[in-house]
């Protein structure tokens, strides 16, 4: 029981923590942003002052600041050697979180007629965020950051491991059952 608990705590457990605190930062900052726009602090009737104008951009910026988190802490050990590509394929999960916020957002304003801002909080940062981030959070762990990937630091400190060890000499002592014959 002791070890299939560890391996759940190092498996996602662990994981979803420091991928809640990334969030929640980032989250901080797309209300912040987002609530900023839409009452017009940075200026009245253009499009960043509309919901979805607004959403996008705040969005945008969480997406950049949780791409850092996510890369240098949340999956440290599983990030890419090729940060481009990472950051890629980081872009389209996130738009697709995004999507849902965003589609959240659009039907409580636009379909159900729901258009204060306490109800355009409700849907894009409570209702869309949820959503979303069980889509991102899944899609980061096993697709951006998967053990699986060829180019992932991990993987790359394993197959340097394993070259050591296809051309070093074990210790025969060491291995159990066996007796030293020198």
């Amino acid at each position: 029981m002791t070890n299939l608990l560890r391996r759940l705590w190092h498996g996602i457990a662990a994981y979803a923590l420091k991928f809640g605190v990334v969030g929640l930062i980032g989250f901080g900052l797309d209300v912040l942003v987002f609530n900023l726009l839409r009452i017009g602090v940075f200026g009245q009737d253009h499009l960043a002052q509309s919901p979805i104008g607004a959403k996008v951009i705040s969005v945008s910026v969480a997406i950049v600041f949780n791409w850092i988190g996510n890369r240098y802490w949340t999956f440290r050990e599983h990030r890419r050697k090729n940060f481009v590509l990472e950051l890629g394929e980081y872009v389209v999960v996130s738009l697709g979180g995004m999507g849902i916020a965003v589609g959240c957002l659009y039907l409580s304003h636009y379909v159900f007629g729901f258009t204060s801002l306490f109800a355009d909080n409700v849907a894009s940062n409570v209702i869309g965020l949820g959503l979303g981030t069980l889509f991102r959070f899944f899609l980061y762990r096993f697709w951006v950051y998967g053990h699986h990937r060829a180019d992932g630091l991990a993987n790359l400190a394993r197959a340097e491991e394993a070259q050591r060890a296809l051309f070093e000499e074990p210790d025969v002592t060491a291995l159990p059952g066996t007796e030293s014959t020198r």
